[in-house]
């Protein structure tokens, strides 16, 4: 068996005994699958179920589905040997090292399981019928039975005793509604409408019944029968329906009763729309209609936004005129403390003068307006003892305080009174004194989701900001293949703009078909949108936290305009167990641009407003600052009603990002290895061309040498006009579906997965840091620390790890932004690359090497003041994709 284990391209096996049924075939634990340019170091199962042999291939989409990527290859023998190799002789965990041959890793697609599924839904876009008055066009039109019960009179007087209140039962066939008990009321006022969805109606009548609500039983008043085919169908852009008022009868028809009086009037509107009509948002639906109104509200398709958030600038210089915390002894140490709400900031401490000089600056998240609920308090403190710090004085900022700093201008500095507890506006003449620069910064864009997922690049100034270049429309359209029975929503976010659907009850394949828009500033922006699991209908609010059940993203930069992208898309979720898919989430997108030029001019600008480069902020500051704009924007959607709940807003924004994990180390480790496998080919083309293997390609390559040493002056044009080929060539090969989520690069087929934890946002400005990690330097293997100790140190890992895994992905996400110029990622910048290279060419070749080579020089030997901040083609190259969409 040793010898069938070294043909198998050096592949070590590790089948881990994991949880969960292995019959499903969404769920794929740790396994073995062919990794290049490896080592791999792991323990050998005893052994292998027979179901594990065939568990990897049957990832295979149903019949008449156009799956969304290149010819998936069938599973491969080598791939059936690496199971086989589970019935060996090896003794039960005993570890097996297996060197792999080393080069490129073979490209893999991700399988048909886990691809994109392209329809063709009956779309009013697709069909050539755009609607400019309803603009609907990217949702399939649903029909709805829509029935507001708004008021009733003249209503008789019930002769039984305990009448509780007058309702009103709206029936069609077996489904009905109740409106609200109003008791004891002649005249009620219910203002409810219903709807019913018209694919679930079997009756041909609708019944509107008024009711008396009493203890032992309800009495019955009187109904309205509606013929279905004699409803009104109502279509955008029509004005709302005019209520009417209609005589009650009884169940025989007779509209008076003994005596001669009629049974009352009811008052109501009744028509059939779709679910663009503007009652369907509130509306009781036909399928939540045994929810309470509390309940109901959580159901309800809503939009939000994100607070106006700006970063705040605070510089503590000096302070004056301190007093010591006991008067018998001289002053010590002293700390300022600067805190807006839960931001707590402190300066270094300074020797035991009544004038100490900071000169220290601090970056807070405020929130727009800035208002005196978060006002800025000052605080220094005396350090008595070790971990002791004593309150001396204290001042009060309010908002009306701060300047505001949309340019880079100088912002003068102001002395405050400090006092304890005490305000500004109440400072006594003669006290301690402290000297603050404060600002609101609005030229900086404030980042509260991770930079490679932006959905906005916009500075917090609106007199900053660039026009809109386009529209984006978005059509959540469906789900299915859910796991279980759930209460699916759709939360989505695309720049300040949150939208959330309906929530839809007890279902495995959802229709929401809903369809909202979002106007575009920038294509370098990505829109996101996820699926949960409403776990709080029957529980009360917040008892449970709604379940994730999958994410998508889609970047605008590879969409063609006016295109409409109709797939279904993966939702893929991460376990202890592995990699599981949760469903599909059925999506329509169309970007629409309206300005052309400025779209192509966006290419050529920086990524981020001015501000971050010319005054950049330091990534640990950014990365706390980002993680208090996360904590603001949770605080405020979670007071919307419904509202946006702390573990949705967290999902979405991505909160756990910069965790540490060795699955995506690993995966930037091979996009490395990819990345620098053309290198590999070229060198290994040019040694078969100096070594005769092709003697008709080495006399070429000799012809074209000879050919550029007498012409120097065509090597540039070949370049580039090499460029244009290659572009060309790859035109055929071009990306026809947008980017999803790439199971193989993301290394989530043979990992070990665990659960990130929450994210520690303290900040460690201590002095005490550098001696802990000397000691941990000169520490014993194991080690000899208590357990607080080594946790402590573990959590400092895994940070500093996780810095390291974003320093990776950077490098390499610069060299896959390079592939991109030429493979028409992005429709856009390809062109614009080409005419740029056609242009290039031709100048080159039309002027003399000589003049290029001196123009070149002078400019990159060009004085400082005919620098520009920015550069044309730093600012292009910034701007191009990479495979970060794909990374899950």
């Amino acid at each position: 068996m040793a010898e069938a284990a070294s043909s198998t391209s050096g592949v070590a096996v590790n089948e881990s005994k994991g949880k969960g049924n292995i019959d499903d075939p969404s769920v794929f634990r740790s396994g073995a699958h062919p990794l290049a340019n490896q080592t791999v170091v792991v323990p050998r199962a005893a052994s292998i179920s027979p179901q594990r042999a065939t568990h990897h291939a049957m990832g295979v989409p149903p019949p008449k589905q156009t799956v969304g990527m290149p010819r998936a290859a069938p599973t491969s023998p080598r791939r059936a040997t690496l199971h086989a190799m589970g019935e060996s002789e090896t003794p039960p965990m005993q570890t097996v090292v297996m060197p792999r041959p080393l080069g490129s890793a073979p490209a893999q697609q991700p399988r048909p399981f886990y691809g994109l599924v392209e329809t063709r839904p009956p779309l009013p876009a697709n069909l050539g019928r755009r609607s400019t008055a309803s603009m609907y066009d990217m949702v399939e039109p649903m029909l709805y039975l829509y029935v507001t019960v708004v008021k009733a009179r003249d209503l008789p007087t019930m002769e039984i005793t305990g009448s509780l209140g007058r309702y009103v039962e709206v029936k069609v066939g077996n489904i009905k509604g109740v409106t609200k008990y109003l008791e004891k009321n002649a005249k009620p006022l219910w203002q409810q409408t219903f709807a019913f969805s018209r694919q679930h109606i079997q009756s041909s009548q609708l019944e509107i019944i008024v009711k008396d609500k009493d203890v032992l039983r309800d009495n019955y008043v009187g109904r309205v029968v509606f013929d279905m085919s004699n409803v009104p169908v109502r279509l955008l852009p029509d004005s709302p329906l005019a209520p009417l008022w209609y005589h009650l009868s009884d169940s025989h028809g007779n509209k008076l009763r003994h005596g001669g009086h009629g049974l009352g009037e009811i008052m109501l509107a009744v028509w059939l729309g779709t679910q663009t009509d503007e009652a369907f948002p509130e509306a009781w639906h036909s399928e939540a209609h045994s929810l309470s109104r509390e309940e109901l509200t959580n159901t309800r398709s809503k939009v939000y936004y994100s607070p106006k958030l700006v970063y705040l600038r605070v510089i503590v210089i000096a302070a004056q005129d301190l007093i010591a915390s006991n008067k018998g002894r001289p002053l010590a140490e002293t700390i300022a403390k600067i805190q807006m709400g839960n931001q707590i900031r402190r300066t270094r401490p300074r020797g035991g003068t009544t004038n100490p000089l900071w000169n220290e600056e601090f970056m807070f998240v405020a929130s727009e307006p800035f208002e005196d609920p978060e006002p800025l308090v000052v605080t220094v403190e005396e350090r008595v003892s070790a971990g002791r710090d004593v309150p001396i004085s204290r001042v009060t900022i309010q908002g009306l305080h701060v300047h505001r700093n949309g340019l880079a201008r100088s912002v003068p500095s102001k002395w405050f009174s400090m006092s304890p507890e005490m305000a500004v506006e109440e400072a006594a003449t003669f006290m301690s004194k402290i000297q603050l620069k404060m600002s609101l910064e609005t030229a900086y864009h404030v980042l509260d989701e991770s930079s490679h997922y932006c959905s906005d690049l916009q500075p917090a100034a609106k007199d900053l900001r660039r026009a809109p270049i386009g529209i984006l429309e978005m059509g959540v359209l469906s789900a299915r293949g859910l796991t279980g029975m759930k209460n699916p929503y759709c939360v989505a976010k695309y720049g300040d703009k949150w939208v959330r659907t309906r929530t839809l009850l007890a279902t495995a394949e959802p229709q929401w078909n809903e369809q909202y828009t979002w106007d575009v500033f920038d294509l370098t922006t990505v829109i996101t949108v996820a699926v949960f699991d409403n776990a709080n209908l029957h529980h009360g609010a917040g008892a449970y936290k709604d379940q994730r059940i999958g994410k998508v993203r889609v970047r605008l930069a590879t969409l063609e305009s006016d295109r409409v992208y109709t797939y279904y898309y993966p939702l893929i979720a991460l376990s202890p167990l592995g990699l599981k898919k949760t469903g599909e989430l059925h999506l329509a997108v169309r970007f629409t641009c309206t300005a052309w030029a400025n779209m192509q001019a966006h290419y050529f600008h920086p990524l981020f407003p001015k501000k971050h480069y010319t005054d950049p902020i330091s990534v640990l500051q950014m990365d706390y600052l980002r993680l208090q704009a996360m904590q603001l924007v949770t605080a405020q959607l979670a007071r919307a009603d419904p509202p946006l709940r702390r573990e949705v807003v967290e999902y979405m924004l991505d909160v756990d990002s910069k965790m540490f994990s060795l699955r995506r180390s690993k995966a930037n480790l091979h996009r490395i290895a990819s990345l620098f496998s053309g290198v590999a080919a070229v060198a290994k083309l040019f040694d078969g061309i100096c070594r005769w293997k092709n003697p008709l390609a080495t006399m070429l390559v000799h012809v074209m040498f000879l050919h550029l040493v007498c012409y120097p002056e065509l090597i540039l044009p070949m370049v580039f006009l090499c460029m244009i080929m290659i572009g060309a060539w790859n035109y055929p090969w071009r990306p026809l579906k947008p980017p999803y989520t790439d199971t193989v690069l993301s290394q989530v087929e043979e990992f070990d997965t665990f659960l990130p934890p929450n994210i520690d946002s303290v900040l460690w400005y201590t002095d005490q840091s550098l001696s802990d990690e000397l000691d941990e330097e000169f520490d014993t293997s194991p080690t000899s620390r208590p357990d607080d100790v080594v946790q402590m140190r573990y959590d400092r890992l895994r940070s500093t790890a996780g810095r390291v895994q974003t320093v990776i992905g950077d490098l390499v996400r610069q060299g896959e932004r390079a592939q991109s110029l030429l493979r028409w990622h992005d429709p856009r910048v390809t062109p614009i690359f080409i005419t740029l290279s056609l242009l290039a060419a031709v100048v080159l070749y039309l002027t003399p090497f000589q003049v290029v080579a001196l123009v070149m020089g002078i400019y990159f030997l060009r004085p400082p003041w005919l620098r520009s901040r920015s550069n044309l083609l730093f600012n292009l190259y910034t701007r191009l994709p990479s495979k970060d969409d794909v990374m899950l």
